[in-house]
C-alpha cells in the first residue's frame, strides 16, 4: 500500500514545479524545502509500500534527528564556501528579514542528508546492483588509516591556502578524516564496508548521492532563489547550472554525508543507538 504522505508528497512536488511558471509568493522564495520534503515523502512511501517499514512510519524520532545534524552539516559547508567561494546564491532573500533567511535556509539545508538516506534505502529495497558480487575484501593497515587521516587534514589546509587549485577536496576532506576514525573506534564506516567486501553497499550510497545531485541541480536551475556556480578551470559544457565535471563530486559527497554522520553518533551524543545508514 502507498502511504498517504507519498500522496502528499507528490502534490507537493507538483504545486512547486507550478510555481516556477506562476511564481506566487512567498511559496516561490520557498520552493527547496517543499519540494524537498516532498521528494523525501514520496521516497519513504515507496520505501514502505516495497518492505513494510521506512524512516518515518518506524523510526520518526531517529528520521528528525537526522534532519537536525543535516542542516548542521550543510552550515559547515557554506562556511567553507565563504573561502573557497565556488557557489553563490541568486534572490536570496529579496524583501524576506535575515532571520527567516536563516529559518529557511536551515529548513532547506535539514533535508539534504534525510533525502540521500532516503534514496539509499529505496535503492536498497530494490536491490540495485543485486547480481553484484564482487567480494575483493579492501586489507586495512595501520598505513591505510593513518594515510588517510593525514591526506584529510593536507586536504583541509589546502582548500584554505589554495582554494582556487583545491577546492575539489572539500568533497574528501571529511571523508578521509572521519572514516577511519570511525573504524578505529567500531563505528560503521566505508572502508569498514569495503573490508567486508560490501561494495554493493557502498556503490549504492554513491549512487544515491549522483540521484538528489541530479534532481537538486534540475529543481534549482528553474528556481527565483538559487545559486550559480564560480568553478575555476572546469566550469564549462553546464548541465542546468552545473558543470559536467561537478557531478562527479556528488558520490564521495554522499560517502563524507555518510562519514560525518557515524562521527557525530560516535561522540557520544543522545542520538540513535542503531545506525540508519
Amino acid at each position: 500500500m502507498f502511504r498517504k504522505y507519498g500522496l502528499l508528497g507528490i502534490l507537493m512536488i507538483l504545486f512547486a514545479e507550478l510555481n516556477f511558471l506562476l511564481k506566487i509568493e512567498p511559496f516561490a522564495r520557498w520552493y527547496f524545502p517543499i519540494i524537498w520534503i516532498g521528494y523525501i515523502l514520496v521516497i519513504d512511501a515507496l520505501v514502505y509500500r516495497i518492505k513494510q517499514r521506512s524512516l518515518l512510519t518506524r523510526r520518526l524520532h531517529e528520521f528528525l534527528v537526522l534532519a537536525l545534524i543535516s542542516a548542521v552539516f550543510w552550515w559547515i559547508f557554506e562556511f567553507i564556501n565563504f573561502q573557497v567561494g565556488n557557489w553563490h546564491y541568486v534572490n536570496p532573500s529579496g524583501s524576506t528579514s535575515l532571520a527567516n533567511g536563516i529559518i529557511m535556509a536551515t529548513l532547506s539545508f535539514a533535508t539534504v542528508l534525510p533525502a540521500v538516506v532516503e534514496t539509499l534505502h529505496l535503492l536498497e529495497a530494490m536491490h540495485t546492483w543485486k547480481r553484484v558480487h564482487y567480494r575483493k575484501h579492501l586489507h586495512i593497515t595501520p598505513y591505510l588509516l593513518h594515510g588517510m587521516i593525514l591526506c584529510g587534514i593536507v586536504c583541509f589546509l589546502l582548500v584554505f591556502v589554495i582554494p582556487t587549485l583545491a577546492f575539489p577536496l572539500v568533497w574528501l576532506a571529511f571523508f578521509l578524516l572521519l572514516d577511519p576514525l570511525n573504524y578505529m573506534h567500531g563505528i560503521p564506516s566505508i572502508i569498514g564496508h569495503l573490508h567486508q567486501g560490501r561494495w554493493r553497499f557502498v556503490l549504492q550510497l554513491g549512487l544515491a548521492g549522483l540521484i538528489c545531485g541530479f534532481f537538486w541541480e534540475f529543481w534549482n536551475y528553474w528556481a527565483i532563489v538559487k545559486w550559480n556556480y564560480t568553478i575555476p578551470y572546469v566550469g564549462f559544457l553546464k548541465i542546468f547550472e552545473m558543470p559536467i565535471l561537478g557531478y562527479l563530486g556528488y558520490p564521495p559527497f554522499a560517502l563524507e554525508l555518510y562519514a560525518m554522520w557515524h562521527f557525530v553518533r560516535s561522540l557520544h551524543l543522545p542520538l540513535p543507538k542503531k545506525g540508519i545508514v
